[in-house]
């Protein structure tokens, strides 16, 4: 006897930077939900193509109309705002912002002419709280943040939702490479930086890929279907009330 189809199957969802950690993560996990999915991630797709990804968009959504993204594709070039980086602040406006654009921009056009689908980006906490060392991520990190709950609005009276997730530090090889190598400084990122002024994790651990994932999950899912221009925090309250 055949199993009965999933009734996620007819829901095609795109993931951007699906070979990171978040990525990966988000795949698995709506794969293992029976959505049916279309993971993009270099050297195939690059985000900042705007033309490229244009292309790509129209392409498969010819094919498969796009229901939901998660667009996790992302950097971290560590730089100071006093001794600013500026190819670290260019490349970090150029993949955490204009990819953002390029990419959701994109899904929406074809979302909004259909009247549904919801859009989740996952960001970073470190666009609402400043952070010693982190000047072009965390001013990327928050102009994306802002740029997508404008796309939010504009997007909410043709029935599509656009929802964001922030995650804190979380256990990916993004994290793990600003460690110096061989070393597991997960004990101090819970603990804090003082004489950086970061705040450490209440929750006393890092985040987990699936942590994410989950809220994504459930940001595409019509249980949140009165949810937009949100801004999911996933960071075990390191950000307190900000």
């Amino acid at each position: 006897m055949s199993k009965d189809p999933s009734p996620n199957s007819s829901q095609h969802i795109l993931v951007t930077g699906a070979h990171g950690g978040i990525g990966t993560a988000v795949v698995g996990l709506l794969e293992a939900r029976g959505f049916t999915v279309t993971p993009w991630d270099l050297p195939e797709h690059d985000v900042t193509d705007t033309r490229a990804v244009e292309t790509a968009v129209r392409e498969l959504d010819a094919r498969t109309p796009v229901s939901g993204l998660v667009h996790t594709a992302g950097i971290l070039h560590p730089d100071s705002a006093l001794n600013p980086d500026v190819n670290a602040l260019h490349r970090s406006l150029e993949v955490n912002l204009m990819g953002v654009v390029a990419v959701c921009s994109a899904v929406a056009r074809r979302m909004t002419a259909r009247g549904t689908g919801s859009i989740v980006a996952v960001t970073s906490n470190a666009g609402s709280v400043p952070r010693s060392g982190m000047a072009a991520y965390g001013a990327s990190k928050a102009a994306a943040t802002s740029w997508l709950r404008t796309l939010g609005l504009e997007c909410a009276p043709h029935g599509v939702r656009c929802n964001i997730v922030t995650p804190g530090s979380t256990d990916t090889s993004m994290l793990r490479g600003m460690w110096p190598e061989g070393e597991d400084r997960g004990a101090d990122v819970i603990a804090g930086t003082p004489e950086k002024f970061r705040l450490g994790i209440p929750l006393k651990r890092l985040a987990q890929p699936t942590d994410v994932a989950e809220a994504c999950l459930y940001l595409l899912s019509p249980t949140s279907r009165h949810i937009t221009m949100h801004d999911l925090r996933i960071d075990g309250g390191a950000t307190l009330d900000a």
